[in-house]
């Protein structure tokens, strides 16, 4: 039987800024009672106390993240690239062959863009814009999902051993978040992180990210 104790400490789990908050001891219980009082009487189906609230938001005790600003800091260069398409296709027994015919055509071109990746379902295409008309012949055959025209991609060299920092990722998305940054596509790699926005939010979203390596 859920209790009011385990319904409030749901709420917060499922949101990562008001946990963060708590775990700094930021935060006015009584206010935050009264905020999430409609949705604990919604989940317990009854009229709930706001003492009852603030009493199971005292014995919540979350978890601080581990957050080396030091490891953030020693994040590399940081590129930005704009004119970027993402075509998203559907998997077929062709798709393989379709890609083979697009890598083949771009072979001998230099300062172009293309990333190919893909799940059990969809392949996604991210590629420079002067190449679309080119994706749109070598996939002529496939059944396409969307296409997002004018995105820009933000790129981060990740510092070495970066797989082992705590927090890397989050971090970074939370700011972005926290400035109210919606973040279209990510792509990561051994050694590089990429981001890819709709245009008018590169330039705040780079800003932000440059200031973690000050």
């Amino acid at each position: 039987m859920k209790t009011i104790t385990t319904c409030v400490h749901d709420i917060i789990k499922h949101q990562p800024f008001l946990d963060d908050a708590i775990a700094r001891d930021i935060v006015n219980f009584s206010g935050l009672a009264a905020d999430i009082q409609p949705q604990v009487e919604e989940e317990m189906r009854k009229p709930v106390k706001q003492g009852s609230i603030i009493m199971a938001l005292r014995r919540y005790a979350p978890k601080r993240t581990k957050i080396n600003m030091r490891d953030l800091r020693e994040l590399g260069d940081i590129v930005v690239r704009s004119g970027i398409t993402e075509y998203t296709f559907l998997n077929s027994n062709t798709i393989i062959a379709s890609k083979a015919k697009l890598l083949e055509a771009v072979k001998e071109q230099t300062g172009v863009y293309l990333n190919y990746s893909s799940n059990y379902q969809e392949s996604n295409i991210l590629v420079s814009s002067s190449l679309t008309d080119l994706v749109e012949d070598c996939f002529r055959s496939e059944r396409r999902v969307t296409i997002k025209e004018e995105l820009s991609s933000i790129t981060i060299a990740l510092p070495k051993d970066s797989s082992q920092f705590v927090g890397l990722y989050f971090y970074i998305f939370k700011l972005l978040a926290y400035e109210g940054i919606p973040v279209f596509e990510m792509i990561s790699t051994s050694n590089y992180f990429a981001l890819f926005l709709e245009k008018q939010y590169v330039n705040q979203a780079f800003l932000l990210i440059n200031e973690i390596k000050k």
